[in-house]
């Protein structure tokens, strides 16, 4: 874990958020092409309930992360994205942790996530962390390259 990780929540248009979003798209454009690669309706201010991004000790932002809320009880993780440089540091952790605690205030009792075959390094990152393989959902059902998963909180 770095020794200074500072996670606040910001809006959706926070410079900070839509740079670190950017470079997510970048990158999973670079994974699997540059055709949409996300199924289903975009995340967008009005639909993600929380955003968060993470800071180093210097005040850079780092990485980010949102919550939508799917429905009574269930939430989903989404746009979860940390600086390759930073990998390995503990910053998705405490993230995911964050966004986790969001999630309990809001009454959300089952996070769901989607990735893709593409990021096995992200599918790793997620069950270690106690998320579970799950069926797809929504608008993943049917989908290749989707893996989802869920932990209850």
């Amino acid at each position: 874990m770095p020794t200074t990780i500072e996670i606040t929540t910001v809006p959706w248009d926070d410079p900070d958020a839509v740079r670190l979003r950017t470079a997510q798209r970048v990158e999973l454009d670079a994974r699997y092409g540059t055709d949409d690669h996300e199924p289903g309706a975009l995340p967008t201010a009005d639909t993600v309930a929380v955003f968060l991004v993470a800071r180093d000790a210097d005040g850079t932002a780092v990485g980010c992360g949102g919550l939508r809320p799917l429905g009574p009880g269930s939430g989903e993780v989404k746009r979860m994205y940390v600086e390759p440089a930073v990998r390995g540091a503990g910053v998705a952790t405490a993230l995911l942790r964050a966004l986790e605690d969001e999630a309990r205030g809001l009454g959300i009792t089952r996070l769901l996530l989607e990735t893709g075959t593409g990021q096995p390094d992200a599918i790793r990152f997620y069950q270690r962390e106690g998320y579970e393989p799950i069926e797809a959902y929504g608008p993943y059902v049917g989908e290749p390259l989707s893996r989802c998963f869920a932990r209850d909180l």
